[in-house]
């Protein structure tokens, strides 16, 4: 990777958020390791500002988010949430924020995905968790309630059943458990888990942007309605595309022959 840049360093002198280039990807690195990547205000701050600048810059066509060290995260640092103003002071959640881009967001789980680092999880495009991940949801253990979409988005990735045993139990489950239920899609060997998704962020990268933008949106819209309007929102999407796209297709040619240049 290449371009290796930091967000604004924390209290103790560290970037919350790493940012590096690697070509049309983003990676977004949690960096926190000696707090398991606990998430606090100025990561929340920092992951917020970086996926609006991906999603505003034409030179970024994927996100991957990950972990520093051996954790994703241990979710939102509870010491500092509890003696401060509340996050809901700050605007948008980061999962609002994952959500409402127009980029693909892959999450790399290189190991413990816990509470609100499994609802940042499970808020990106899909999951490639390595085989030291593990993901819990400890909400429901602790007295409290999801706050980052956990509890609506889990189900339509895993079904009914196995979201209610995993939210209420708070009981963990390995990267192949996560697989074999829906939760990832993939469950490398840990060595390699960076590699395999960049290798994917780098296959989606390499498509026709426009297509790939209308397309998530479309599967993102299509997943909680009917068949038939699901059917609808394709057909209108296609004819849309085709009145607009001409211009899109336009740019990427110029761009793919000047970089072949």
């Amino acid at each position: 990777m290449n371009d290796v840049a930091a967000t604004t360093t924390s209290e103790s002198g560290e970037p919350p958020l790493l940012v590096e280039k690697d070509g049309f990807v983003t990676v977004l690195t949690l960096n926190r390791p000696d707090r398991r990547n606990a998430i606090n205000r100025a990561m929340r701050k920092a992951l917020k500002k970086e996926l609006w600048r991906a999603d505003g810059d034409d030179d970024v066509r994927v996100v991957v988010l990950t972990g520093a060290g051996t954790s994703f995260s241990s979710g939102v640092d509870l010491p500092e949430a509890l003696s401060g103003p509340s996050p809901r002071t700050e605007g948008p959640t980061p999962t609002q924020v994952v959500r409402a881009i127009s980029k693909p967001v892959i999450a790399a789980v290189n190991g413990p995905c816990y509470t609100g680092g499994y609802e940042l999880a499970v808020n990106c495009s899909f999951i490639i968790a390595s085989e030291h991940a593990e993901f819990a949801d400890t909400h429901a253990q602790i007295g409290l309630l999801n706050g980052w979409g956990g509890s609506a988005m889990l189900p339509r990735m895993v079904g009914l059943p196995a979201a209610i045993q995993f939210v209420l139990s708070g009981e963990p489950i390995d990267g192949a458990t996560a697989a074999r239920i829906g939760l990832a899609n993939e469950v490398i060997e840990h060595d390699f888990l960076m590699r395999r998704t960049l290798e994917i962020a780098h296959k989606i990268a390499g498509g026709h942007p426009g297509a790939v933008q209308r397309m998530l949106r479309l599967l993102k819209e299509g997943a909680g309605a009917s068949l038939s309007h699901a059917l609808s929102l394709e057909a209108e999407a296609a004819v849309t595309f085709r009145s607009d796209g001409r211009d899109v297709g336009a740019r990427f040619d110029s761009r793919n022959a000047q970089q072949q240049n």
